[in-house]
């Protein structure tokens, strides 16, 4: 099978802001643009941001809706980790480790950008536990 990109549609209020927060903070390159709406690379994954006068109710917690990106290499992770914090990006959730000393440890980080939308970014420590560990049974938190 070939590889396939990820392809992703959200909603926002506006298409600056968008691009300050995700091209700006994020460093995500900018693809094509119109008046209401824009194609961001994210890591070689396709996210396009749509403005809406009508967005998501604000959730409480991080359930059920986020999106974001699983880092196979932990100095990916913490590159990102250290770019969010010079561009001074609003952390829902700081950089912390999951389940330690567990098959499914993780570390993680939560984003929300100017509209609310959740992003989440990983690292696991057992890169089978990305799909694997099916026996464990635990997604997210109890």
């Amino acid at each position: 099978m070939a590889e396939a990109i990820f392809h992703l549609a959200f909603p926002v209020g506006n298409i600056p802001d968008t691009k300050a927060f995700y091209v700006e903070g994020l460093g995500c390159q900018l693809g094509r643009e119109a008046p209401q709406s824009v194609i961001l690379n994210l890591y070689g994954h396709q996210i396009v941001a749509h403005v809406t006068s009508q967005p998501e109710p604000p959730q409480k917690g991080i359930y059920p809706r986020h999106f974001g990106l699983v880092f196979t290499e932990e100095a990916d992770w913490e590159a990102l980790v250290a770019r969010a914090k010079e561009q001074n990006l609003h952390f829902y959730i700081e950089p912390k480790r999951r389940f330690p000393e567990t098959a499914i440890e993780h570390r993680t980080f939560f984003l929300q950008d100017p509209f609310g939308n959740l992003l989440e970014f990983k690292y696991y420590v057992h890169p089978e536990a990305i799909f694997g560990d099916r026996e464990l049974a635990q997604v997210g938190e109890q």
